[in-house]
């Protein structure tokens, strides 16, 4: 398959990665200094031009391309940019975008701008808060199978009484797969006799049930939250006050600019919004965040939020999550203190990605950069895995690749060495960082 890959920055250089091995892939840059970075480091061919020009389209083999991405940090310029490869191709076009309001002109319009697929970076970004904050000690939250399968990273504290347990000790749960354990810079593939050590981040796939009561079993001190603090009003800030709002919480947002934070009152009915700068500490002692179970960072910058958050666990808040624009930041985040940082850019680039996977891959989460990645994928005939059980198809199956679930016909099922695939399936997969490709091709 021809990909072309509008914009080289984070999302992009990320998407052109994961093409690399399998697809003839182009990507199409303004900056020179980007275009000769990826030249030397990824298997693509990078050129310097604009992506909305027909001439830099035409350069870059639009007339046989198979997929058009525009990633850019513009929304006009993504949109221009699919319009103008539909207009002189038959290529499949996907756009990012920052705010929501093109996603909902885009799903309304009868003829969407030339756009097959549209992500919204902001929408993604308040998903991914939301859904890490009812789970305490989650890094990562992707649902599967509508909403069948959950995948969540979750790090083991010291203090938890799942430490030092081997993985059979700490696998009470009726549908749940211990599918890895992130430590340090290796992926372990567990065992029945493995340890789960302080600190280690554990990968599970199962029933949203069972991911809620291991979580309790990380932090059984840990209820769900009831105080939760959102500070920026921005856009990530407006959609994670919507969401928790359906959900049932009643969240508290901080908001400096006047006009802003009285729009914000009047369109999120179930939050209370005040006026005020979060990187305050005054104010954020007299607004009791000592006493608040989250601490949400969406402010417009990175070092924003790293002081907001940083202020608010000085002060006494249980955990704290960030919103970070910069990819190459999120660890130091992490690091320094923040519990979690979310990267709209990544969440966008995992979004994106799984349509470059067979076309039977439904749905990818990317874990930790590219150290590892969960696929749900629909069983053909001619997969390795169907009519087989799990043993059966084992020694077939490429090295550090573990299945964490099967959903059947509205149904979850626990994989265990006895259980057999069928044709129609959709198998939910874990696998380490370099057989990602094995695994598409053979699955």
């Amino acid at each position: 398959m021809r990909v072309i890959v509008v914009g080289a920055g984070q999302v992009g250089s990320s998407i052109a990665e994961s093409f690399a091995d399998t697809h003839d892939v182009v990507v199409v840059d303004i900056d020179g200094s980007r275009v000769e970075s990826l030249n030397y480091s990824v298997d693509v061919l990078a050129i310097q031009g604009d992506g909305r020009d027909l001439d830099t389209l035409a350069e870059a083999g639009v007339q046989d391309a198979d997929m058009v991405i525009a990633s850019t940090d513009i929304d006009d310029a993504n949109i221009v940019t699919c319009g103008t490869a539909s207009a002189v191709s038959d290529a499949f076009t996907i756009a990012r975008v920052k705010r929501p309001q093109y996603l909902r002109a885009w799903q309304r319009s009868h003829t969407p701008f030339g756009v097959d697929f549209m992500v919204c970076t902001d929408l993604l970004a308040a998903k991914t808060i939301v859904g890490i904050i009812g789970l305490p000690t989650a890094q990562d939250v992707d649902m599967f199978a509508d909403g069948l399968v959950q995948m969540t990273e979750f790090e083991i504290p010291a203090e938890s009484p799942v430490a030092n347990q081997t993985v059979r000790e700490a696998d009470r749960f009726e549908s749940l797969t211990f599918v890895a354990i992130m430590r340090d810079e290796s992926v372990v593939i567990p065992r029945g006799d493995t340890t789960i050590e302080p600190g280690d981040d554990v990968v599970v796939i199962g029933s949203p049930e069972s991911t809620r009561e291991f979580s309790a079993a990380i932090a059984p001190e840990k209820d769900g939250p009831d105080d939760i603090v959102v500070v920026g009003g921005g856009e990530i800030g407006f959609q994670t006050a919507t969401l928790l709002e359906e959900r049932g919480f009643t969240p508290r947002l901080v908001e400096r600019d006047e006009e802003r934070a009285r729009w914000l009152a009047e369109n999120l009915p179930k939050t209370t919004v005040m006026h005020s700068d979060a990187t305050d500490q005054e104010f954020l002692e007299r607004e009791n965040v000592d006493r608040t179970d989250v601490f949400i960072a969406a402010l417009e910058n990175d070092q924003q939020n790293l002081l907001a958050t940083l202020l608010a666990k000085r002060i006494g808040a249980e955990r704290t999550i960030a919103v970070v624009n910069t990819g190459d930041f999120t660890d130091i985040f992490e690091a320094v203190g923040v519990d979690v940082a979310v990267s709209p850019r990544e969440a966008t680039a995992e979004e994106i990605i799984r349509f470059t996977r067979s076309r039977r891959t439904e749905n990818v989460a990317i874990i930790e950069g590219d150290r590892a990645e969960v696929l749900e994928i629909e069983i053909g005939p001619d997969s390795l895995l169907a009519g087989r059980t799990i043993r059966e198809a084992a020694d077939d199956l490429p090295d550090r690749v573990v299945i964490g679930a099967i959903a059947r016909d509205g149904e979850h099922i626990t994989p265990r060495g006895d259980t057999k695939v069928r044709v129609g399936d959709h198998v939910v997969v874990f696998a380490a960082g370099g057989v990602v490709g094995e695994v598409t091709k053979s699955i």
